[in-house]
């Protein structure tokens, strides 16, 4: 029998030729008009491509057989994507609503838990668009704290979350309000009608990879379009428009407020909520150009509700600024050498969504205010 077209391009290596004058071409969203020139951007802009790769790779080639699906993490603190939030503990997974699944776990220690069903894709069409989704506090679980969950079109008792026929894939948030003493709800998911063997297919494998690169061109590109958009608003902390977020994969539980800061080396940046709402979570967090937040194991670039500092009435200061500006601002955020970037504001779940103010001030003045 002979080889069809696919399996010869696999087999005298044109797929991986291909595969590796996408990835280079990839490399003109880091040159993009516009985007900052300095040796640290564009060296966090090619890093930010491998790490692109890595995910895109880790979706699409190692787990992205939707018959035989993991949960895998595309962004963590290595992986970063679209502002992700440091306090998130992400787990994705490749899903179709052609199949049935179910998702097993025990309950931990973390509060705020969401699993959404998605459809579209950065590598296809650039949306990640809700088809459903299942907050923790809705789950009802078993005396010993165990779940089971049905993943499908059509609804289930008890433990239901939602797809379409068009859902590609999920995404799982847990929010940390304490890294170093909560845990995390381990989870495992498994499809219930496969029907076929597991194994990699030489006829669809080259689409994989043509995928993995559409990932990340377009995950690259679409940033910065945002970051594009996000500039007419320097230092500013308005609304995002929620659809567009919600397009893009976000937690309907959660209000975005999104922008771009920019400050020279004698300036701050203060950031003072109107007031805090009830809710069980909110956070401010800086990310550099490429939306990635900056590295939170080592540096503070971000505060939540449980580890800022209080104002004696409730209400809440947070100053961004080169410099420590002293023990007079506790919710200082670092900028870990960075002159501008990214920064969200997340509401989460909140009664109400206040307006966050900002100002830029010379560092000089933090002192005095």
């Amino acid at each position: 029998m002979g080889r069809s077209e696919a399996e010869q391009r696999i087999v005298d290596g044109r797929a991986w030729s291909d595969f590796c004058d996408g990835l280079k071409a990839a490399g003109e969203t880091v040159l993009r008009a516009g985007t900052p020139a300095t040796p640290l951007d564009r060296a966090e802009g090619w890093r930010y491509l491998t790490r692109l790769l890595r995910a895109g790779l880790e979706a699409q080639v190692e787990f992205g057989d939707p018959r035989y699906p993991g949960l895998y993490q595309l962004s963590n603190e290595t992986k970063k994507i679209g502002n992700d939030n440091p306090d998130s503990h992400y787990l994705n997974t490749t899903i179709s609503g052609s199949h049935e699944y179910r998702i097993t776990g025990r309950r931990g220690t973390i509060r705020y838990v969401t699993l959404g069903t998605k459809a579209g894709g950065y590598d296809s069409d650039g949306d990640m668009r809700p088809t459903g989704q299942l907050d923790g506090d809705d789950i009802e679980f078993e005396p010993d704290g165990s779940f089971e969950i049905r993943v499908s079109c059509e609804p289930q008792p008890r433990n239901w979350l939602p797809m379409q026929p068009g859902t590609t894939q999920m995404v799982i948030r847990q929010n940390y309000l304490d890294r170093e003493k909560e845990e995390p709800w381990p989870m495992r998911i498994e499809c219930l009608d496969p029907g076929a063997p597991d194994g990699i297919d030489p006829e669809t494998f080259e689409q994989s990879l043509r995928r993995t690169i559409s990932f990340v061109t377009g995950t690259a590109n679409k940033f910065v379009d945002w970051m594009e958009r996000y500039s007419a608003h320097l230092n500013e902390l308005p609304a995002d428009d929620q659809a567009e977020c919600q397009r893009a994969g976000g937690d309907a539980n959660i209000f975005y407020l999104q922008s771009y800061w920019r400050l020279e080396p004698d300036e701050a940046l203060v950031v003072e909520p109107a007031r805090i709402p009830r809710c069980p979570y909110w956070n401010l967090q800086l990310s550099n150009y490429w939306m990635e937040s900056l590295d939170h194991r080592h540096h503070r670039i971000h505060v939540n509700k449980h580890t800022a500092q209080y104002e004696p009435d409730g209400s809440v200061r947070i100053v961004i600024a080169h410099d420590d500006p002293g023990a007079r601002w506790p919710n200082w955020l670092e900028t870990t050498g960075h002159r501008e970037g990214g920064m969200l504001f997340r509401w989460v779940h909140a009664d109400e969504h206040p307006p966050v103010h900002t100002r830029v001030v010379k560092h000089a003045e933090l002192a005095s205010l």
